[in-house]
């Protein structure tokens, strides 16, 4: 058992000095797997790598329940909050442009171009709420490929199957969600 294995679990199980030592051993992961998903959208937005990163973290050790089992579930967990907080930014751009609101200044170069498609993350969002109402594990693999950025292998490892059956379920997914996205635009 991995020492981040061991310290999630013991998180999992209510120890806090466990969640104050998972942070640092996963950090520079969540962080690159922030920065490859917002880099695939540009970097005129406001949505930034470390702001990501933070608020996905704050989600994970909230007072929920803290389902991971293991790293690599960990990291899915993860993936779906980065989703969650992606479409929510995108969700309050939109409002925004059918109300007003102040500019916002950022200090970080990494950025993501939320505003520039926040329709589309936004329908993107509702065709993943239907296609996990179909099937849930499609959902979870685009959770961990399109917005965590993992490769087939380590999206295998976070939901315990195998590569050759992530790759079938994001081909899969794929094809429904453009099926999905056509009919909305």
């Amino acid at each position: 058992m991995s020492e981040i294995t061991r310290l999630l679990e013991g998180w999992r199980e209510g120890d806090e000095a466990a969640s104050n030592q998972v942070l640092p051993l996963v950090y520079a992961d969540l962080r690159r797997l922030a920065r490859r998903e917002l880099s695939r959208r540009g970097r005129q937005g406001t949505l930034q790598p470390t702001a990501l990163v933070h608020e996905a973290y704050l989600r994970l050790a909230g007072p929920n329940e803290r389902p991971w089992k293991n790293r690599g579930h960990f990291f899915a967990v993860a993936a779906q909050a980065m989703r969650q907080i992606v479409v929510d930014h995108a969700r309050r751009r939109l409002s925004l442009k059918r109300g007003g609101g102040q500019h916002v200044l950022t200090l970080e170069s990494d950025q993501i171009a939320v505003e520039d498609q926040a329709e589309l993350l936004v329908a993107l969002d509702q065709a993943l709420q239907r296609l996990s109402e179909l099937n849930e594990r499609l959902t979870r693999v685009v959770e961990c490929r399109f917005f965590a950025g993992l490769t087939a292998e380590e999206t295998a490892e976070a939901l315990n199957v195998t590569r050759r059956t992530v790759h079938r379920d994001w081909l899969k997914a794929q094809a429904l969600l453009k099926q999905e996205l056509a009919a909305a635009f």
